[in-house]
């Protein structure tokens, strides 16, 4: 008998159960996302309590960052290990307990090193909060993998939108210590609760890879098959690139606004410019990622990286020459976060799409780790700043990377992988898919 034969109709799950499962996913990735996009609303209130320079704070961000990554293909491994049932509860289940943990420490953080430690403890949680959620989401969708992976990443991306405002106002009102201790509690507790509702899909539960537009694998690599494929490398790089021009400037927009001296300013309904950016960046950022994953499942993966990171170049050349103002820096700000966000809904699913589902949990995370690599981009990108006066070389280097990944998704990976997958599917004729 085939290990993977489909499971009697009577006792698979209904499609409105693989959605509350995609649903369940969203929201534990919103419980992670201020980790990552509340981040640079304390990075201010912490460098005048404690007198430290903003770059030594950022390197707990790019801490967090690699942490959240590096350790996901290992995270990931466990979950495929333990199986459908346990690996997803318990991998999101101890997530959340980190978590939660981790944003106790920067509470009480009273030096640079434990705030680095506080990043760790983090970063660990939230990388295996997120691999499960994102290795759920390309098992259970294979018909809608961009779709569904990207609204999942969009949960991470978006999630923070509900509470920028409130961050904002605690941080004013009780200090930036007591902000990170209460939403610590909140953040993990919900993770905590809904982890034990999570499950991956058994063989036969979900639809064939043939209903799909985009064209997939029939059999599934194991992470060592995909890690000797040079097309992997060539994503990776890929990955890389887009994710450091992104992370050169979300994680420092606050800063950017600031130097621009539009950062106070009131424009809307008693908002700063600030505050509506984080909102609206917020919006764009999670709004992207199943935007962009929906139309990757129509138009195919390549051609949609192209029509994404084409304008995402074009938008960080207009943040630098027209984004001085505070409407035109809101908008241009939002043209960069709706821009960028899609890469972490366009490189799980080309992923999956190639290597296949069944170790699809360790192979995106080890894609994912290109994350980690390109968070060391964003002190580099204060050190440029400094170096040469105004923030317009960092805009034009972000830019120039998104134009060569363009250039890699169209003329590169797309014949590449296109070649490789016919073959395959001609090859495999009339065998049973994995």
């Amino acid at each position: 008998m085939v290990a993977n034969a489909a499971v009697p109709s009577s006792q698979a799950p209904s499609n409105g159960y693989r959605w509350m499962q995609l649903i369940i996913g969203v929201v534990c990735m919103a419980m992670i996302a201020n980790l990552q996009y509340g981040w640079t609303y304390f990075v201010g209130p912490m460098a005048k309590a404690h007198s430290w320079d903003v770059g030594a704070i950022q390197v707990a961000f790019s801490i967090f960052v690699a942490l959240e990554t590096w350790l996901t293909p290992l995270q990931g491994w466990i979950v495929d290990s333990l199986g459908p049932l346990r690996g997803p509860r318990l991998m999101v289940a101890v997530g959340g307990i980190f978590v939660l943990l981790g944003w106790l420490i920067n509470s009480k953080a009273e030096s640079l090193e434990m705030l680095y430690f506080g990043a760790i403890v983090s970063g660990v949680g939230a990388g295996g909060i997120y691999a499960t959620c994102v290795g759920n989401a390309v098992k259970w969708f294979p018909d809608r993998r961009g779709l569904a992976v990207g609204l999942t990443a969009g949960g991470f991306g978006g999630g923070a939108v509900v509470t920028v405002i409130p961050i904002q106002m605690m941080i004013a009102s009780i200090g930036y210590a007591d902000t990170f201790f209460w939403f610590a509690w909140g953040q993990g507790i919900i993770i905590f609760v809904l982890a034990w509702l999570l499950r991956s899909p058994l063989p036969g539960e979900v639809p064939s890879t043939s209903a799909a537009k985009v064209l997939q694998s029939k059999t599934s690599s194991t992470p060592g098959q995909m890690l000797a494929s040079p097309i992997f490398w060539l994503l990776y790089v890929m990955f890389v690139l887009v994710s450091a021009s992104g992370l050169m400037v979300t994680a420092q927009i606050a800063v950017i606004a600031k130097d621009y001296g539009v950062a106070q300013t009131v424009i809307l309904f008693g908002g700063t410019t600030l505050i509506v950016a984080g909102i609206v960046d917020s919006v764009a950022n999670g709004g992207a990622r199943p935007f962009f994953g929906w139309v990757s499942d129509q138009i195919g993966r390549e051609y949609t990286m192209a029509i994404a990171f084409t304008t995402g170049g074009l938008a960080y050349w207009l943040l630098g020459t027209a984004g001085t103002t505070p409407w035109t820096f809101v908008i241009c700000a939002a043209l960069i976060f709706f821009t960028w966000g899609e890469i972490f809904s366009l490189f799980p699913s080309t992923c999956t799409d190639m290597f296949g589902p069944k170790y699809a949990t360790t192979n995106t995370a080890l894609l994912y780790t290109a994350k980690g690599l390109s968070a060391f981009g964003v002190p580099l990108a204060n050190v440029l700043k400094s170096y040469t006066g105004s923030w317009h070389s960092v805009f034009a280097v972000a830019a120039i990377m998104n134009f060569i990944v363009v250039a890699m998704a169209l003329f590169v990976v797309r014949p590449m992988r296109l070649s490789i997958t016919a073959s395959e599917n001609k090859n495999t004729v009339g065998q049973p898919a994995e």
